[in-house]
């Protein structure tokens, strides 16, 4: 594959050069998370702290539903849901569009053999 062909996954975004530029800011926000204070600085006014991180108003509106995907979608990196105390099967929930206690069903049914 060439250095200019742009990989694809079909129904998969791509966490790739590209997508970490679209993702700056909402990824260094994300990474400021680290320390105490700043996720406090968020919780208290987290419209103020998000237009600190210059995020666009679709990165905004993806923290504000904490919706990872969106986020995702608009360039940031999948161990965003960590922050936002999103566990893997929220996730799957989202992914599936199930809500978080049908997801969880269908993995028992899973293991069941249902």
């Amino acid at each position: 594959q060439s250095a200019t062909a742009k990989r694809t996954i079909a129904g998969t975004p791509v966490f790739d050069g590209d997508a970490a530029k679209k993702g700056y800011a909402i990824n260094a926000m994300c990474f400021s998370f680290n320390e105490k204070e700043n996720r406090e600085a968020f919780l208290a006014n987290e419209e103020a702290y998000c237009a600190k991180f210059r995020l666009t108003p679709e990165q905004r509106e993806a923290v504000k539903a904490r919706n990872v995907l969106a986020m995702i979608a608009a360039g940031g990196n999948v161990y965003i849901a960590g922050i936002f105390g999103l566990n893997v099967q929220d996730l799957g929930a989202q992914q599936t569009g199930m809500s978080v206690a049908e997801f969880k069903q269908k993995l028992l049914d899973q293991a069941k053999g249902i």
